[in-house]
């Protein structure tokens, strides 16, 4: 008895910490922008004289106002970033000179800057604090000077936003496919199951890959072309749990008070069978982010500037053997911590239903 109590409150425990992890991740997602110091889209200000600097790195700069920066609405910025950014210069000293700013780039060239770029109300030391900043590169900067920080926080939403649009696809087509086959039988399920056993016979990348060049590449496309292939699953543990269940009693008294199809699949078949329809998505939230990862890496996934934790390592596995792996490494840690959580939610939840 008390081993039983331990199992399940170790259960529990690991259904929270997953859960835990994965809404931090959704919540990363969604305030991104209010994160991240460098708020561009995509984050994609580009220095190439700090290419490939170690994590902790500071760079100075002076930010010159965008003048067109007013003709976005302050949600969009939110949501998407910055279309119209400040030009950041890269500086490594400045002083003052009459009419404006002298500073010495990367490169200690010495360069001049106006005040006339700056708004016409600020006095000098409003320009100072406002406008000259040193920003902390946490994770460092990739091969182009981007801030792998500001890059992996984006990358966060691409994969958990794949996974919600994939897995919804799948449980749309899956649950449909699934209900209508196991309850109703006969040719139905013959036809049905015949369809499953030719998607299920085609090795799952490449059924993913021939969609992505049949749509095009892109972001939406991804998302298609993730969410056709993992309904095959959806669809055999639905049907499954239908034919098991369609028998019983309390299905067969709805027959007997002449209850549409529609009401006992989502009033009474549903409900009975949502553990196993729970734990086959958090299996295929997961594969979705594996899956969207390496098509990536391949080049046929999310297409740049748009960060992606697959890209990234794409673009940065050769610094593995340069002495810069954190570059590739920080992003494959993101996937693996993220897919461990989806999984190691997945199978706790499906011993929490078995010791129901």
């Amino acid at each position: 008895m008390k081993l039983n109590l331990k199992s399940k409150s170790l259960n529990n425990l690991g259904i929270i910490l997953s859960l835990g992890f994965i809404f931090f991740c959704f919540l990363i997602s969604i305030f991104s922008y209010l994160i991240i110091p460098d708020k561009s889209k995509f984050s994609n200000q580009m220095h190439l004289p700090i290419h490939s600097k170690e994590p902790g790195f500071k760079a100075d700069f002076i930010l010159v106002p965008n003048e067109n920066s007013d003709k976005q609405s302050s949600i969009d910025k939110f949501f998407n970033g910055e279309n119209y950014p400040n030009n950041e210069i890269l500086i490594s000293d400045f002083n003052q000179v009459p009419n404006g700013i002298e500073y010495s780039d990367y490169n200690s060239e010495k360069k001049f800057i106006s005040y006339d770029q700056f708004p016409s109300n600020l006095e000098y030391d409003q320009i100072i604090n406002k406008y000259i900043k040193t920003r902390s590169y946490i994770f460092g900067t990739d091969n182009y000077g981007r801030d792998v920080f500001g890059r992996v926080i984006l990358g966060t939403r691409v994969s958990i936003s794949i996974g919600i649009i994939s897995v919804l696809i799948s449980l749309l087509i899956g649950m449909f496919i699934g209900l209508i086959s196991g309850f109703y039988g006969g040719y139905i399920d013959k036809i049905s199951m015949m369809i499953i056993n030719i998607f299920w016979s085609i090795p799952t990348l490449l059924l993913v890959i021939a969609f992505s060049l049949a749509l095009g590449k892109g972001f939406w496309q991804v998302y298609v072309a993730v969410g056709l292939t993992m309904w095959v699953e959806v669809a055999r543990v639905v049907r499954g749990q239908v034919i098991s269940e369609k028998n019983k009693d309390y299905i067969t008294a709805t027959k007997v008070l002449g209850f549409s199809d529609f009401r006992v699949f989502y009033y009474h078949l549903i409900p009975n069978i949502i553990g196993p329809i729970l734990i086959i998505s958090a299996a295929n939230f997961a594969s979705a982010i594996l899956i969207e990862s390496g098509l990536s890496f391949l080049g046929i996934g999310t297409q740049p500037p748009m960060p992606s934790w697959g890209s990234m390592i794409k673009d940065n596995y050769q610094y593995i053997i340069l002495g810069k792996e954190y570059l590739a490494i920080i992003p494959g840690l993101a996937i693996m911590l993220l897919v461990t959580s989806f999984m190691f939610l997945g199978n706790n939840l499906e011993e929490y239903y078995k010791a129901r």
